[in-house]
């Protein structure tokens, strides 16, 4: 995990964190390269009521093939700049990382 790109970490054994900035009300949602030490992520959710919030983790539990119940925002319910745990291990959260960066 010496490669491994700055918006992921080591949350356990068998579980990852990921640092997410997030951009609501966008046309699609995706994610859009790293920004500031998170990964970007566009969301086509607003930011009301926690739609953006339950379609961050719906996008990342599809993408991650997980359930919902294995991914976890654990801090910035309000604000863009958000902290997701997930029960996955870091080693496949960085394979995804890569194909969806690109890298």
């Amino acid at each position: 995990m010496n490669d491994a790109p700055p918006c992921l970490s080591v949350a356990g054994t068998a579980a990852s964190r990921l640092r997410v900035a997030v951009v609501p009300n966008a046309r699609r949602t995706g994610a859009d390269g790293l920004h500031d030490g998170a990964l970007r992520v566009r969301l086509n959710a607003p930011p009301v009521d926690g739609k953006a919030n339950d379609t961050l983790v719906a996008w990342l539990a599809d993408e991650l093939d997980l359930p919902k119940r294995a991914v976890r925002l654990t801090h910035g319910q309000t604000g863009r700049r958000k902290t997701i745990e997930l029960d996955a291990p870091p080693e496949a959260v960085a394979a995804w990382l890569a194909r969806v960066l690109g890298a």
